[in-house]
């Protein structure tokens, strides 16, 4: 008998909306003095998120601090359009898949500078310390135009933390279930015309096995470790009114074990009688120049460079004998100049990049390393009642030549605070170096994927009722299969996400349901189309936050359709259950600059995949305190 988790929870979606609607009367006075909130990665340029046309969300610092023990990848996974996948563990390999797209198909920035493996493709999810992160801001849809190749699916931007006016200072400590423990600290502040900051954090657990299937290859019942330290610092000098220099720097190092054997063997191992480790480590520093030339006109200038470290280790668990290890090592050089001219309410902005990905491995790529050249043109028009924003972009790759991108879009208040919003594009994806060299599986006649997107959207914004509606088509031309490698003739991402925020009397309320179907298209025949592996069709996110007293009550709620696998179940079926999760959490305001937070995740044990023989975390605690002055 099928089972549909997500219909129930559908239905109580519908009856939330028309609560908010009844309640959006009275809770329009309270939002008079609320100051709007600004995005930068919508437009590349400051905006209001209410003149925002692109399908947009942000995670603050307070819903962050509000995560404790939970990763970046949790925390994505409970934004709308956003799936994941992990190798099991609290710490692992993970894919983030925004609106179907491969995790490959979505740019990773860290203060606009882009992060990821030249190899795989993917960005290091696991390895992104949430104590040095202010805000997430997530674009969903594709933004080739603006940001550069890969952005099919969108882009996350990741903006860390920037020393505070006044001198702050703060501290963390937290332990949980599964050995799990959390330490960090920081210091912030102002003098004269520098401003500094300096955070440090570490985290570790004994973990849960990584492989939850006992007849899988690698299955080791063992618990598999993870640690982390990370590092984030900044240092600003406003040299006058008009020019600031900044330096920033964030690095983190992990170490997680998983279950796995060498290739090459030489010491014989087997799934029980090997221990594997890997140990990433993501390196990013920049330094940026932002200048007001003239009234009218600023500009930014980044130099950065990000380093990726992924290595992995085998011994003989017995005596710890060496038993080879892999390198899959990506260095990254990007400097960008922005240049952004106000007429009057609209913004011209021109942009010029360089980008060079090189690649140091074990394993022995024909290519090593490519050069991106890139040339934008973004133009956003104001008006009373509507704005616009079209882009043209020109990438030049070093192995497949010049490719051509542009996007327009829209919004139009159509009156009673609802605003329709559309846009068209393109964009486009070259191979990675894995899809090309990796012996046994690279395809060098592989050609850059190309894509048109189209998307339409209603919203709804009376006093603190925020609904959206967006409908979206991508469809991709000579889309690579994740699992083959080969280039088939095409495949489409389509879906829709409804969506509600707003505050039912105290109670915050923020809630999504996404339709997700991204197909691959393998023959004429409708009838031939394969979904693509590990997305859910249909998922239901839902937050509720109230205060009471000197406390704020949490409530997360995830439930998820079933997904399709490459890998087949050992029962012989290639889908992965539907699952249901429910986060229960207290922050606690205790008062001289200290709190307590306590989070019940995964309250009623829900044993569920993401990927076929992973685990992941059953009922966990986690309670932390901290101090800030």
């Amino acid at each position: 008998m099928k089972s549909y988790p997500f219909v129930p929870s559908a239905v109580a979606l519908g009856c939330l909306v028309a609560c908010a609607l009844a309640q959006a009367q009275q809770t329009t006075a309270s939002s008079a003095t609320v100051l709007e909130k600004i995005t930068v990665t919508a437009t590349r340029v400051p905006t209001p998120l209410s003149d925002v046309i692109a399908d947009l969300s942000v995670i603050d610092r307070e819903q962050i601090e509000q995560a404790g023990q939970l990763s970046l990848r949790d925390l994505l996974g409970q934004q709308a359009g956003v799936q994941f996948s992990s190798n099991g563990s609290y710490r692992s390999s993970t894919g983030v898949f925004l609106r179907g797209a491969s995790t490959s198909q979505t740019i990773v920035l860290i203060d606009g500078v882009r992060v990821g493996s030249a190899t795989s493709g993917g960005a290091p999810f696991e390895n992104m310390p949430l104590d040095s992160i202010e805000r997430i801001e997530i674009l969903r849809g594709a933004a080739s135009a603006l940001y550069g190749p890969d952005a099919v699916g969108g882009v996350i931007q990741i903006i860390t933390r920037a020393p505070t006016k006044g001198l702050r200072m703060g501290a963390s400590a937290g332990l949980g279930s599964d050995g799990q423990k959390k330490f960090g600290a920081s210091l912030s502040g102002t003098a004269g015309m520098v401003g500094y900051r300096l955070g440090v954090s570490n985290e570790r657990a004994s973990g849960i096995s990584a492989i939850v299937n006992p007849l899988a290859g690698s299955f080791n019942a063992d618990s598999d470790e993870f640690s982390a330290t990370s590092l984030d610092a900044k240092l600003s000098a406003q040299i006058s009114a008009a020019h600031n220099l900044s330096l920033s720097l964030l690095r983190s190092k992990s170490r997680y074990d998983f279950d796995g054997t060498p290739s090459p063997n030489p010491l014989g191992l087997n799934k029980s009688t090997s221990d594997a480790t890997a140990r990433p480590v993501l390196n990013n520093v920049g330094v940026k120049w932002d200048a007001q030339w003239l009234p009218q006109w600023k500009s930014s200038l980044t130099l950065a460079t990000s380093d990726e470290e992924s290595v992995s280790d085998y011994t003989r668990f017995s005596d710890g004998a060496f038993a080879g290890n892999s390198r899959f090592n990506t260095a990254r050089k990007q400097t960008t100049w922005q240049n952004d001219i106000a007429l009057g309410k609209d913004v011209l902005s021109v942009t010029l990049e360089k980008r060079k990905e090189s690649v140091d491995s074990t394993t022995n790529f024909a290519v090593k390393s490519r050069d991106i050249r890139s040339t934008s043109v973004a133009y956003a028009a104001n008006g009373a009642f509507w704005n616009a924003l079209g882009v043209i972009r020109s990438d030049n790759n070093s192995q497949f030549g010049s490719f051509r991108n542009w996007s327009l879009s829209g919004g139009h208040q159509l009156g009673g605070g609802i605003r329709a919003v559309a846009s068209v594009g393109t964009s486009f994806q070259a191979p990675s170096f894995n899809q090309l060299y990796f012996p046994g599986f690279g395809n060098t006649a592989l050609m850059p994927q190309r894509n048109k997107s189209e998307e339409l959207g209603l919203r709804y914004r009376k006093g603190d009722l925020n609904l959206g509606l967006v409908t979206y088509r991508n469809a991709i031309d000579g889309f690579i299969t994740p699992a083959t490698n080969v280039q088939i003739s095409r495949a489409v991402l389509r879906g829709a996400t409804l969506s509600v925020d707003t505050l039912v009397g105290r109670t915050s309320v923020a809630a999504s349901y996404d339709y997700a179907d991204p197909r691959a298209v393998t023959a004429a025949a409708a009838s031939n189309d394969l979904p693509l592996v590990r997305i859910a069709r249909n998922l239901i996110n839902a937050r509720v936050s109230h205060p009471l007293g000197n406390m704020r009550l949490i409530g997360e709620l995830k439930l998820s359709g079933s997904r399709q696998d490459n890998n087949l179940n050992f029962n012989g079926r290639d889908t992965l259950a539907g699952y249901g999760l429910l986060n229960l959490g207290v922050d606690w305001k205790l008062g001289n600059g200290l709190s307590a937070l306590m989070r019940l995740n995964n309250a009623t044990d829900a044993q569920y995949q993401l990927a076929n023989t992973y685990s992941t975390p059953g009922r966990n605690l986690f309670a932390s305190v901290s101090w800030a002055k």
